[in-house]
């Protein structure tokens, strides 16, 4: 009985492997928001890492995180640093490219619940009297990640944090924030 339940175990073990190993090498998430405000206001808001407390999603997730910020306060340079909860994990975040009004991008360095790397970027393009502001991740999807694949959606479950994000974004901008 114990030899047919080893090799079971075996073969799940091989086909979950046989699978991950046909995910792709990258991946990428991308979500966007239409938002009643000139690019610059919205912006403002990406820009200064220090206003994304009041709209973050992973803020609501873990109020007693813990934030900390280096460098300018806006711009290349600028840094943050988190610790919060098994729901927002530990990590940094640095702007490496700023162009005012049309794009930023960050260098994210995840410490925990595991280590990856990834680079995130915010597009701001003027539509009439709106922007519309797309916020996308991509990075190298590494065997750890293929297997997690498996088994969760990242596209569905940062996807649908990064919709709260937008709302809020365009509630503030919308507001005159």
């Amino acid at each position: 009985m114990l030899e047919i339940i080893l090799i079971v175990f075996a073969m799940a073990v091989l086909i979950v492997l046989a699978l991950a190993s046909k995910q792709p090498n990258q991946f990428q998430v991308t979500r966007s928001a239409s938002i009643a405000a000139p690019p610059a206001s919205v912006f403002a808001q990406v820009n200064d890492l220090q206003n994304w407390e009041a709209w973050s999603p992973w803020a609501k997730l873990d109020p007693n995180a813990k934030n900390s910020f280096s460098g300018p306060q806006a711009g290349v340079g600028a840094n943050m640093s988190w610790a919060g909860n098994n729901k927002v994990g530990e990590g940094s975040m640095t702007i490496v490219e700023s162009r005012p009004y049309d794009l930023i991008r960050f260098r994210l360095d995840f410490l925990k619940p595991f280590k990856a790397s990834s680079i995130a970027e915010f597009t701001f393009k003027a539509d009439g009297g709106n922007t519309i502001l797309v916020w996308s991740m991509s990075g190298k999807n590494n065997f750890i990640g293929k297997v997690m694949s498996l088994i969760m959606n990242c596209d569905k479950m940062v996807g649908g944090q990064w919709e709260q994000g937008l709302s809020a974004i365009k509630a503030i901008v919308e507001a005159g924030g």
